[in-house]
């Protein structure tokens, strides 16, 4: 019986052997495929494709999306971000926080300067920003330096002709402390008749002491004589007769127009939060004046008017001349702002007593003790020009020089000084911003002015697109053919006439 049945095993396997072998021998069967056209495989594909395209893969969805979507960075082009909150009466809060530090910087930036006194109120915002300090109704004289200088801070302020600012330096912990502080100063101030005369006698004896030759000085007879008759030509500090006369009541007049909240902004930088800030500042600053005027309306009603002129102090006892040559500038808002601050550091400054510094030509270092480019804004207009300091004898020379580099800007520009000059726009301004009470500048600054914070990324942007065919440009726009100020001081016999300079704005090509 074994035997039988592994007979009957053995034949089965050859049976099924012998089909399998005739299965593989036999043709397969037809495709469907090779009936069908070759542009009908091609959809099925792209079909077959845009299925999966539908349907990914969820591995790869996990930080991207396969389809195209328009991608904002502005964030990362912005950074630190700057932060802004308007209160319900136009005040405006804006902050940087750098957590990990320590330290805080918090100001006031109010937009009113010299520029909106009147002539027989000239002086009064300087005067207010050093009566603030003098004391209030709950920190008398004294008391409130005293309270900074327990935290450890440092107290500032300037004014401008359209700026006042005021900035406190603490540490993180005593930011409400500062704002409350500044906050006082701003709407408390006891304006003593004591403190006034004592505050008065000292501005007339810096005004007395300043009477000297300085740049500062040469630039005030600039303004007075480019912008006569408007309010920009008007000094910070503002005329004797002036001083003499300034009262308290000339001091809450000019409070109550312009020291206005949607003309200010709160800025803050450091070791601060944002939403701190804020609440803080609904707290404090809460008798602010309501006057709707904002600082546009006023300049619109006075706008500045550049005037072709010149002042000339003529003093023989000074050993050196000092002048300056200026032509109308743009405002802060004008596009091609950013081309002339490139330009003012093509033509560039240089000291004999520093040894160094780019300089225009090629023998400056034998006939200037000094000379430096300068470009300044304001709101409607600007000056662009050059400052410079000589030896009497020097003067035909030094004018010569400069009105030829000058001139030149528009016909002849190399790229390399574009580069360099581009090069050194932005490093000057990171540098200028290195602290936490410059960045708290800068945020008030811009917000008054821009009514933003313009990110860096976007103004090196900007700068990088100044090249060669841009300067000239903006130099036939600002400098060819066009009228200029003068103001000199000292023995200035020997510099050249208004004529002479107005003649070298432009070359004769034939």
């Amino acid at each position: 019986m074994a035997i039988r049945r592994l007979l009957n095993l053995s034949s089965r396997r050859s049976h099924s052997s012998a089909a399998t072998t005739a299965a593989s021998l036999s043709p397969p069967p037809p495709s469907s495929s090779s009936t069908t056209m070759m542009y009908d495989r091609v959809a099925d594909t792209v079909k077959s494709k845009i299925k999966r395209l539908e349907t990914p893969d969820s591995r790869f969805l996990r930080y991207t999306s396969p389809h195209p979507i328009c991608a904002d960075h502005s964030s990362i082009l912005s950074y630190p971000e700057t932060r802004v909150t308007t209160l319900p009466n136009g005040l405006r809060v804006a902050t940087e926080s750098r957590l990990p530090g320590c330290a805080a910087a918090v100001g006031v930036w109010i937009d009113s300067g010299s520029r909106f006194e009147s002539d027989a109120a000239n002086g009064v915002a300087h005067f207010l920003e050093r009566m603030v300090f003098k004391g209030t109704e709950k920190r008398p004289d004294g008391v409130l330096m005293e309270e900074i200088g327990s935290m450890g801070g440092r107290l500032s302020a300037r004014t401008s002709r359209e700026h006042t600012a005021y900035c406190a330096e603490v540490m993180d912990e005593n930011v409400p402390k500062a704002l409350d502080v500044l906050s006082d100063m701003l709407q408390n101030s006891c304006f003593r008749e004591d403190q006034m005369e004592r505050e008065r006698d000292l501005i007339l004896q810096q005004i007395k002491e300043a009477e000297g030759p300085s740049k500062e000085i040469i630039l005030d007879h600039l303004h007075a004589t480019a912008f006569q008759y408007t309010p920009l030509g008007r000094t910070v500090v503002g005329p004797v007769k002036n001083i003499k006369t300034i009262y308290k009541s000339h001091i809450k007049d000019y409070i109550s127009a312009h020291y206005a909240a949607h003309r200010m902004v709160i800025s803050a930088a450091g070791a601060v939060k944002h939403e701190d800030i804020v609440e803080q500042v609904k707290k404090t600053f809460t008798k602010l004046s309501a006057n709707p005027s904002t600082a546009c309306q006023l300049v619109a009603e006075k706008p500045a008017v550049f005037t072709g002129s010149e002042v000339r102090i003529i003093d023989d006892d000074l050993p050196l001349a000092q002048f300056a040559v200026a032509f109308e500038g743009a405002s802060w808002t004008d596009p091609d702002s950013i081309a002339l601050m490139v330009i003012k550091l093509m033509l560039g400054s240089w000291n004999k007593k520093a040894g160094g510094g780019k300089h225009m030509g090629v023998a400056i270092n034998e006939i200037a003790e000094c000379i430096t480019a300068f470009s300044t804004n304001y709101k409607d207009t600007g000056l662009f020009g050059i400052y410079a300091v000589a030896k009497p004898d020097c003067l035909d020379d030094l004018a010569y020089a400069i009105m030829s580099e000058i001139n030149k800007l528009s016909y002849r520009v190399s790229k390399e000084d574009v580069t360099r000059a581009r090069n050194q726009l932005k490093s000057s301004l990171l540098l200028h911003i290195n602290g936490l009470t410059p960045v708290v500048e800068d945020i008030g600054h811009q917000l008054l002015t821009y009514g933003r914070r313009v990110p860096f990324a976007e103004l090196f942007a900007r700068i990088d697109a100044v090249d060669s065919n841009t300067v000239k440009r903006v130099a036939n726009r600002f400098i060819f053919d066009r009228d200029i100020a003068i103001a000199a001081m000292g023995p200035i016999q020997g510099l050249p006439d208004y004529n002479w300079f107005r003649r070298r704005t432009y070359l004769l090509r034939y």
